[in-house]
């Protein structure tokens, strides 16, 4: 019986554990996400408004914000496996399922089903290559110089590149019967890149340390960027994204010469 009724002295009584505050500087990069995740949101809404251009803008703001929280939790210290699993849910709703949504509500409505599966397919391309994006942090086994480079085209850059029809389209680009299967075909493009395997530039070791004689021309650089984008938003938007798409063969033959070189150090080192 005493196992049944142990002595109880009131000292041993477990003390609850202390919850500590979570810092601050923790919670700033994922609210920046949920806020990039909001305007993803919106930009559907907006849409189904018939808004198109603040869809845009909206799903330009995602795109800016959601370049700003991986690089804010990293200067801050502050990345967390939570933080990285909601950015991509984010992506995913952001660049993934509203611009799909968009293109349909503007053009691909006109193949019916067809048009559908193309939005289908280019959310599902999505997912798939943020899925894999998740897999290749985990590699333990990944060369430091390849994390200048992703594998696809980044869900964002697959967003803002994917609106290029609406881009000509507000900037006067007339419609034709034959115009719906350009821009399916355009999409299914765009939602290849995102699944294949070229390498396209990562940039996430830009704004590390910049050289004395860059800043001032870095600078004016910047601002130029930001005013052609605030007063002409959609010619620099179609120029952008045709100069994205033209650079691509560069980016691939970058990342080839690094490999080659890379593989020519380790074959050196291994010999000696």
């Amino acid at each position: 019986m005493s196992d049944l009724f142990p002595p109880f002295e009131p000292d041993d009584e477990p003390k609850p554990r202390r919850i500590r505050p979570v810092p601050f500087r923790v919670l700033l990069p994922n609210l920046v996400t949920l806020l990039s995740m909001c305007a993803g949101l919106t930009a559907m809404r907006l849409a189904i408004e018939g808004k198109l251009e603040n869809a845009v803008i909206a799903i330009l703001i995602a795109a800016v914000l959601d370049g700003l929280d991986g690089r804010i939790a990293r200067m801050l210290k502050s990345t967390s496996r939570f933080g990285a699993e909601l950015d991509s849910l984010s992506d995913f709703l952001s660049f993934g399922v509203a611009p799909a949504f968009i293109l349909y509500t503007y053009g691909l409505h006109d193949l019916k089903s067809v048009g559908w599966v193309v939005a289908l397919l280019f959310a599902s391309a999505s997912a798939l290559r943020l899925a894999r994006f998740n897999v290749a942090i985990d590699d333990p086994h990944r060369p430091e110089w390849q994390k200048d480079f992703f594998v696809g085209m980044p869900a964002p850059a697959a967003a803002l590149t994917g609106l290029l029809p609406i881009y000509l389209h507000l900037l006067g680009a007339g419609r034709f019967p034959g115009t719906a299967f350009l821009e399916a075909a355009y999409m299914l493009f765009i939602a290849f890149m995102m699944v294949s395997r070229i390498p396209t530039f990562a940039g996430k070791s830009i704004g590390m340390r910049v050289p004395r004689s860059f800043v001032v021309p870095l600078m004016i650089g910047v601002v130029a960027l930001v005013a052609l984008l605030a007063t002409h938003t959609f010619e620099m938007l179609a120029l952008l994204t045709i100069a994205y798409i033209a650079a691509v063969p560069l980016m691939v033959r970058r990342y080839r010469s690094l490999e080659r070189s890379h593989a020519a150090e380790s074959a050196a080192k291994s010999d000696s």
